[in-house]
């Protein structure tokens, strides 16, 4: 694994061993921030089920002014924390060890709204996809988002329960599938 483009690109990322963090692959990761592309520079960005760290980091690397990570998984929340420093990421970054309902709830007392969120929940934790998009859309958290903001979450392509079209006040704008997995974009509706 490694991060695609920008100041860090072909930098190698560490992977915690075994099958309980899934990163997010490099291919889809270069696919995502193609699609993002001149969002990115100056963006305050949300990685939320961080894992590895790598879509912020990516994020990071490729110009966002701010990125938040929420990670809670001792073995992902330690990899993480390697690859920040590996790469000598001291700033411009502010890292959730509680978990994304946490964080959240430190976003809310922000002055500014966000203009990326990204979500990689474990894909069988189907609960968490549903309770971090319905709280995203619900009117608590408009202040996060304007209406040029996106919420991206990346999921398994079949699912038992697929995500809605909308949550709350979030709406499908885009699908892109690649292979086993889909990226959902939602946009906030006014």
């Amino acid at each position: 694994m490694r991060v695609i483009a920008g100041t860090y690109r072909s930098r190698l990322l560490a992977s915690p061993p075994g099958t309980l963090t899934r990163p997010t692959s490099d291919r889809l990761r270069e696919t995502l921030f193609n699609i993002l592309g001149p969002r990115i520079p100056n963006s305050r960005f949300v990685d939320l089920y961080a894992g590895t760290g790598a879509v912020g980091i990516e994020a990071i690397s490729r110009g966002a002014a701010h990125t938040w990570f929420a990670e809670s998984a001792p073995p992902a929340l330690k990899i993480l924390r390697q690859n920040l420093k590996t790469l000598a990421i001291a700033r411009h970054y502010a890292l959730e060890d509680r978990g994304t309902g946490t964080l959240l709830q430190r976003l809310l007392k922000l002055p500014d709204p966000l203009d990326i969120i990204f979500l990689d929940p474990p894909y069988e934790a189907e609960n968490e996809y549903t309770a971090t998009l319905s709280f995203l859309g619900s009117q608590v958290a408009t202040k996060l988002l304007t209406p040029d903001s996106l919420v991206i979450a990346e999921h398994a392509t079949k699912t038992k329960t697929p995500l809605r079209e909308t949550y709350g006040l979030l709406t499908q704008s885009r699908t892109y599938k690649q292979g086993d997995t889909t990226l959902t974009f939602f946009t906030p509706t006014p």
